[in-house]
C-alpha cells in the first residue's frame, strides 16, 4: 500500500515538476528531486545514493541560479529595477491573460514598459526586454533539462523496479 502511495505521489510530483519549469511559482527541479527520493524509498536498490547526491547538488545549483542569473544578467545588460519589476509583472499578467505564450510576451512587454516608464530610450528599453527574455528562457531551459532527466530516471525505475541506476 505504501508503495502505491509513494509511486502515485512521485508521478504527481514529476508532472508538477515539469510544469514548474515553465510556470513561475512552482519549483520544478525540487519537485522532481522529491519524486526521486520517493522512488528510492520505494525501490531502495534502484538508485544509488551517489546519484541522489548528484541530483541534489544539481537541483540546489539550478534553483539558486534561477534567481541569480536573470537578476545579475539583467543588471549586466543595463536593465533597471523598473525593467526587472516590469518583466515580473508582465510575466504574471501574461500567464493569466494570454496563456500559454503570454508569459513570454509579458516578460518582454513588461521589461520594455518598465524601462520606458523609468525614462530609458526606446532602444535601451528593447535591449532590456530582449535581454530579460533570453535570460529567463535560458533558465527555463536549464530547469527543464534537469527535470526531464530526473523524470526519465523516475519513470524507468517505476516501469521496471529492477532497473538499476547504481
Amino acid at each position: 500500500m505504501l508503495e502505491i502511495i509513494l509511486v502515485t505521489l512521485g508521478i504527481l510530483l514529476t508532472i508538477a515538476g515539469i510544469i514548474g519549469c515553465i510556470v513561475p511559482g512552482l519549483p520544478g527541479p525540487p519537485l522532481n528531486f522529491i519524486a526521486l527520493i520517493f522512488v528510492k524509498l520505494t525501490y531502495p536498490d534502484s538508485i544509488s545514493w551517489l546519484l541522489i547526491l548528484v541530483f541534489a547538488v544539481l537541483t540546489i545549483a539550478i534553483t539558486i541560479f534561477d534567481y541569480v542569473v536573470p537578476t545579475y544578467g539583467a543588471k549586466y545588460f543595463g536593465v533597471s529595477k523598473s525593467g526587472i519589476w516590469g518583466s515580473v509583472i508582465g510575466m504574471i499578467a501574461g500567464i493569466f491573460f494570454f496563456p500559454p505564450f503570454g508569459m513570454f510576451i509579458g516578460i518582454i512587454a513588461g521589461a520594455v514598459a518598465g524601462e520606458l516608464i523609468g525614462g530609458k530610450s526606446h532602444w535601451q528599453a528593447m535591449k532590456a526586454g530582449t535581454a530579460t527574455f533570453f535570460l529567463n528562457l535560458f533558465m527555463m531551459g536549464l530547469k527543464l533539462i534537469l527535470s526531464i532527466i530526473m523524470s526519465l530516471v523516475f519513470f524507468f525505475v517505476i516501469a521496471d523496479p529492477f532497473f538499476k541506476f547504481s
